[in-house]
């Protein structure tokens, strides 16, 4: 029996672990301003079967996780949402949201910040200026990197 509670201990504490601790943009931007980080922005819509993807497989993967939790900022926005956002001094809307729709018209943060489909994934630097944006489904394997040349500032060099 103490064998079986060790285990179920152990595994809990290891899916604890590997789960992105997402919070809103405006949490984020206060964050920022405590103990500055760069800002991991992920676009999403409900309807999105790719969007879901990555949340069941590449933002699930341990290493993605921790790596995210441990140097970022992670933000997930609903793309096409109703919830108005303040931040650069401006306050964000979707005016031409319409409950019950499948699809709605793009937030105007999301226009704002340049993107155009979903899955996308916007960084922001330490002072929330954008650093890039990168557009469709990308698995663990393929957002690593990203993750950590935009970390260390790599991204500089090129």
């Amino acid at each position: 029996m103490k064998k079986i509670a060790f285990l179920l201990f152990a595994l809990f504490a290891v899916l604890s672990f590997s789960q992105v601790k997402w919070m809103t943009l405006e949490q984020a931007m206060a964050a920022q301003q405590e103990k500055p980080k760069k800002i991991f922005i992920d676009f999403y819509a409900d309807w999105c079967g790719p969007c879901k993807i990555m949340d069941k497989n590449t933002y699930a993967h341990q290493e993605i996780a921790n790596f995210l939790n441990e140097n970022y900022y992670a933000v997930k926005f609903d793309a096409e949402g109703k919830e108005s956002v303040t931040v650069f001094g401006r306050i964000f809307s979707n005016p031409e949201f319409s409950s019950g729709k499948k699809r709605n018209s793009m937030h105007d943060f999301t226009k704002f910040m340049n993107v155009n489909s979903v899955p996308s994934i916007v960084f922001l630097n330490e002072q929330s200026m954008p650093i890039t944006n990168i557009n469709g489904f990308l698995t663990a394997k393929e957002l690593d990197p990203y993750l950590r040349i935009i970390s260390s500032d790599e991204y500089k060099k090129f």
